[in-house]
């Protein structure tokens, strides 16, 4: 059997299906893998290898049937243990839960299922899903394989590194402030943030078990090596969710142009509010003009008529609005006297923001919305950072929002690390995360490639003709 480590779903899946290897197979080759070299990394926390062994056996019995359950039948993979999955230990990172074996699968874990998916294991993230890094008590910390004394980032930190380490070939992420953007960029593997609203999250948690309410900004995407897969994992992920299925359907629209060099490519790789170091910003700028040497119009002037600043305040403010939802109501009233302004007293009064407050910024994210509109009359993409730096090292220091972290030679508040997930976040934009290269000291560097809302089929093709041009994602030592 060849090394299966870095083949993409579709490759694997295509093997599966011509008998070249069999979903056991796989799957053996997998476990094996990670008991091997997870050690170091601790990205893959949970493992029910029997039930995986027993649907993997059933599907190559069905396929010497002739039996093709979907796209991904017989590939073993694995998903962010904040998706509910039957049968399957699921702790979201929390003490609490250590326990908690769900009955029925989130929806997403059950489309996949559908597609014939062999969910073997789950990966690790911080409690909750609530920091863009991924540490917690009951499964301890995950490495970023590049530097082990750095992140891979959060919240689908395990995610990202079990991809990048070659232990699964697709994995189910989720994105509120940046966590399926964050670990990509940070782990050096390709994401995506689907248009909010398009791919149901019932039975993800944070809220509590059971919970129905879908949060604000919260999305569901895939995690993956390749933008092909991307690409696949969408399509059988998206749809109306429980409410809207009697009626609705989803039919998102194809990419805009056919070539790369029909696309008219807005380039916005800096800005005074978010600097991002020159190394970063010279990786980012070769990826403009890589697209431009191909034929593509590339401006590095375009900007929506608003401002990087306006954006983010909106964008935070409704974050922590979102993330509000747990908060006692003693602790809301305390948050709300908070004076000052440090970052921590900033968080906490947003957190207690009254509705009407809320209804204001939502009102500023309307508008926002309707400046992009505009913008994408006369752009198909907007280029944009992740972060202004590489993985940072871990800093499990509480509470979060009084936290720093060093941006070239400089310290910055560390939530300012998510800066440039607003332009997309707050407008709920597509937005598809693909390497670009790696620093002088090894870490990976990654981009946003952000489109027009409901065009995410659109950002997936620009960010496949990117990835083809940087050579694909890169490989961390050792694995």
């Amino acid at each position: 059997m060849s090394d299966l480590a870095y083949d993409s779903a579709v490759d694997l899946a295509r093997k599966i299906r011509r008998r070249e290897v069999s979903s056991r197979e796989a799957l053996e080759y997998f476990l094996a893998r990670i008991a091997r070299l997870d050690r170091t990394i601790n990205s893959v926390v949970t493992i029910d290898a029997d039930r995986a062994r027993a649907e993997a056996i059933a599907d190559d019995e069905a396929l010497a049937r002739g039996e093709v359950r979907g796209p991904l039948h017989g590939v073993p993979m694995t998903i962010k243990d904040s998706f509910q999955t039957a049968g399957m230990r699921t702790t979201s990172g929390a003490p609490e839960l250590a326990d908690f074996v769900p009955r029925e699968d989130a929806w997403p874990v059950a489309r996949l299922r559908e597609a014939g998916a062999v969910i073997f294991g789950k990966t690790n993230l911080p409690i909750y899903a609530g920091d863009l890094q991924s540490y917690n008590e009951v499964f301890g910390t995950t490495n970023n394989p590049y530097d082990p004394t750095r992140t891979p980032g959060g919240s689908s930190g395990g995610s990202a590194a079990a991809l990048a380490c070659g232990f699964t070939p697709l994995e189910l992420g989720s994105d509120i402030g940046g966590s399926i953007r964050l670990p990509a960029h940070m782990s050096g593997v390709v994401g995506h943030k689907p248009s909010y609203g398009i791919v149901p999250a019932h039975g993800q948690i944070p809220g509590p078990p059971g919970t129905l309410t879908l949060a604000d900004l919260a999305v569901v995407g895939p995690l993956a090596r390749t933008v092909e897969d991307l690409e696949l994992a969408l399509g059988l992920l998206a749809g109306p969710n429980r409410w809207e299925q009697p009626a609705w359907r989803l039919e998102l629209p194809p990419p805009r142009r056919r070539t790369l060099a029909e696309y008219r490519i807005a380039a916005w790789l800096d800005d005074p509010r978010c600097r991002v170091e020159p190394e970063v910003g010279a990786l980012l700028e070769s990826a403009a003009r890589a697209l431009a040497d191909a034929g593509a119009r590339v401006d590095p002037q375009a900007r929506p008529e608003f401002s990087l600043e306006k954006v983010a305040d909106t964008f935070f403010a409704l974050l922590q609005a979102a993330l509000a939802g747990g908060t006692s109501r003693d602790r809301i009233e305390a948050y709300a006297a908070s004076t000052g302004d440090a970052p921590l007293a900033s968080t906490r009064r947003l957190v207690a923001m009254r509705h009407r407050e809320w209804l204001s910024h939502n009102e500023r994210r309307l508008q926002l919305r309707r400046s992009w509109e505009a913008f994408f009359q006369r752009w198909d993409v907007v280029l944009l950072p992740v972060m202004p730096c590489p993985a940072i090292p871990h800093d499990q220091t509480e509470p979060q929002a009084a936290r720093l972290a060093r941006v070239g030679g400089e310290q910055r508040p560390y939530w300012d690390l998510v800066t440039w997930m607003a332009p997309a976040g707050a407008c709920y934009l597509p937005a598809t995360v693909v390497p670009v290269g790696r620093l002088s000291n090894g870490l990976p560097v990654g981009i946003q490639v952000a489109g027009p809302y409901l065009h995410d089929r659109t950002t997936l093709d620009v960010a496949k003709h990117l990835l083809g041009r940087i050579g694909g994602c890169p490989r961390p030592a050792g694995f």
